[in-house]
Parts: C-alpha cells; structure tokens; sequence
C-alpha cells in the first residue's frame, strides 16, 4: 500500500472535515463527548478549527518558532454551539489551511514540534489525522457510524510509531516507567484489511530507541483487531470491537501506548 502523498494529505483535510460535518448534522452540540471529558460536541468542533488554523498559521506565515496553541484547548466558552454557525466555520477553516498548505508546497520550511522535520508536509499529515480520530469521537458522542479509508489508518498508525521514536516517549527519567529493555517487542495486526495491504507492524524496544517496521515475526506481546480498531486503540479511544485481542504481555503493551501517547497530555 502505498503511503498518501502531500496532495492527497491536502485532500483528505477536506474529506475529513467534510465527514465531520457530516456526522454532526441535526445532532444536539450540547451532548457530551465521551472520549474527550469535559467537552461536548460543540466544543469539540470548535477544538478542530483552531486547530486547522493554528497550523494555518505556521504555514502561511512560514513559522520558524512554534506559535501559541493555548486557544485549541480553551474552549470552554463555546458549550452552546449551533450547527449553523460552527459547520461553516468548520469548513472555513479546513480551507485555509488547505490553501495555505499548497501554497506553501512540501519544500517550504516551518516549524514543527519535531526535531529536523521542518516541512508543510507533516502538518498536512498531522491535521489529516487530527481530524480523523476527532471524527471518530464526534461519531460515537453522535451515534453514527465510523469509517476510515484503509490508506489514511494505516498512515495514521505509522505517524503514531514515529512518534514513539522521539525521546520524550522512551527516555527514562524520575517516575516514568522504563520502557526499553531485554525480550521487549511488540505486534500488531490488523484483521480483515485488503489483499496486499500489509496492515502489521512490530515494534522492538530491545535496543537503544525503538525501531518500528512492517515486519512480521514473534513477539512479546501481540494486538490484533481491525484497522480502525486499532487506529483508535493506540489513541485510547473505545472501539467498536471493544479493543484489540490481546496475547503476552499486555503491560508492555499498556505500558508502550502510554508512553507513545506523551504528546496527548502535553
């Protein structure tokens, strides 16, 4: 399966807003979004478009420092949204950063909260899949159905395993659980995907930073689930299925998705 490209990056900004809105349409904003404690529909829309555009600004201004994020979470003055007005707003912001994004194209350089990766083209992949998961929280609090096209999860799920490679997610430090060590490796799978899709990976905590590939081979601990499933598992996200079947060492496995997910508590 072949990774999506910055084009289709851009495009799918689109569709996933798009979907969003969907989802949201004739729904109460007031209902509460489980998997975001504290914040109901309204807000949580209202968290999705500033978040397209604070990137928006990095890009279109071409940002070499990082630039304040504090509005995407405080959005505690919106709990009572009307479809009417935040829908549009939605889209509105979707569009900017869209065009700023292809302005800018992927040999631009900004800023990004990863070290030595300074192009449009990683906030085109984080926004896709910013807004995929925040899709999939405004389905279940809606009570719709969520569904994700096979390239984006699985492209979602190798930008997570990225993330577990920078220091904050393994280092050891006072407090924080050792994660790397002898024997540790990890699985997962996904079930019921395309011929050809190759939706495995495997993780190897055993050296001096983790290694993650498409490999297949024995593991600690192995996940298995649908791709979605698994998609929202390592966002710690309920699934459909209920979460992953799980075999060895499911601490390990706790213990990995935890330290991955640092930047989800930053």
């Amino acid at each position: 399966m072949t990774p999506p490209g910055f084009d289709r990056l851009c495009a799918e900004i689109r569709t996933q807003t798009a979907l969003l809105t969907a989802h949201i349409k004739g729904a109460d904003l007031s209902a509460p979004v489980p998997s975001c404690p504290g914040w109901n529909l309204g807000q949580l829309l209202r968290h999705v478009g500033w978040a397209h555009r604070w990137a928006e600004t990095i890009v279109r201004t071409r940002s070499p420092e990082p630039v304040s994020h504090a509005r995407l979470d405080d959005v505690a003055g919106y709990a009572g949204e009307d479809v009417a007005v935040v829908g549009p707003w939605l889209a509105e912001g979707a569009e900017l950063l869209v065009a700023a994004l292809r302005d800018a194209g992927p040999g631009a350089a900004v800023w990004t909260p990863v070290p030595g990766e300074v192009s449009p083209a990683f906030w085109a992949r984080r926004m896709t899949h910013e807004t995929t998961v925040h899709r999939a929280d405004a389905a279940r609090a809606a009570g719709v159905e969520f569904a994700v096209a096979e390239d984006v999860a699985v492209d979602a799920l190798e930008e997570w395993m990225s993330f577990g490679s920078v220091p904050e997610a393994f280092a050891p430090g006072p407090g924080v659980p050792a994660l790397l060590g002898p024997g540790r490796t990890l699985a997962f799978r996904a079930t019921g995907t395309a011929p050809g899709a190759r939706a495995h990976w495997r993780v190897d905590l055993t050296g001096d930073v983790p290694v993650w590939s498409r490999a297949l081979g024995e593991a600690a601990v192995v996940a298995s689930a649908p791709l979605a499933d698994l998609l929202l598992y390592v966002y710690g996200r309920p699934t459909a299925g209920g979460g992953p079947e799980v075999t060895g060492d499911a601490a390990l496995l706790e213990l990995w998705r935890e330290r991955t997910g640092f930047w989800l508590h930053e």
